[in-house]
């Protein structure tokens, strides 16, 4: 029970914030409009371009499944904490920039990805090979994204996107040594002195 509502709240807290972000960093909508140019506008874009990105919303479902702890618990808090992030961010969507939604078509995408995407969190506890290969999920999950389809929403780039690509490849890079450093200690302490 406190798996599910955690991870509904989370997935709800989430999906609002990333459709609030999007409209405060926009100067088409009524909120972001009085932001255009400013710090805080600015701030927005950075943050918009960060929640925004696919990588981020599976590191939610696989955060998610990390905290369920089994694979099977695992697998279910990521796919309830994407579908709530996909309902909230279009319920504020609707609210804040008046946008169209593609509520159904996440919505499947979440009932697809969110169970592996969980059930990957909660490998990540795992020693050996299996937790290596899941904690290293979200950190190259977000590198091929950077390569594939970095986010970059214009042709020229900004002080923006430069800040939001510094922090993804920091942000992946860290990752992939964190997990790495934790797999080759688990290693020490099994092997034979």
């Amino acid at each position: 029970m406190k798996i599910t509502l955690g991870s509904l709240a989370a997935g709800a807290g989430f999906g609002a914030v990333t459709s609030l972000v999007n409209a405060l960093s926009s100067p088409y909508t009524e909120i972001g409009a009085p932001l255009k140019g400013t710090p805080g506008g600015k701030t927005a874009k950075v943050l918009s371009l960060l929640l925004d990105a696919g990588w981020a919303w599976a590191a939610l479902a696989v955060a998610a499944g990390l905290l369920a702890g089994t694979l099977v618990r695992g697998a279910l808090a990521g796919t309830l904490s994407l579908i709530a992030a996909t309902a909230a961010y279009y319920l504020t969507d609707a609210y804040v920039a008046d946008a169209e939604s593609a509520m159904a078509y996440w919505a499947v995408a979440a009932l697809l990805f969110g169970p592996a995407l969980g059930a990957v969190g909660a490998a990540v506890r795992r020693p050996g090979p299996v937790g290596l290969f899941a904690a290293l999920t979200v950190p190259l999950g977000a590198a091929a994204q950077m390569i594939v389809m970095p986010p970059r929403p214009h042709l020229t780039l900004t002080p923006s996107i430069v800040l939001a690509e510094a922090v993804v490849w920091t942000s992946a890079v860290l990752g992939v040594v964190l997990a790495v450093r934790r797999f080759r200690a688990q290693r020490r302490t099994v092997s034979p002195a």
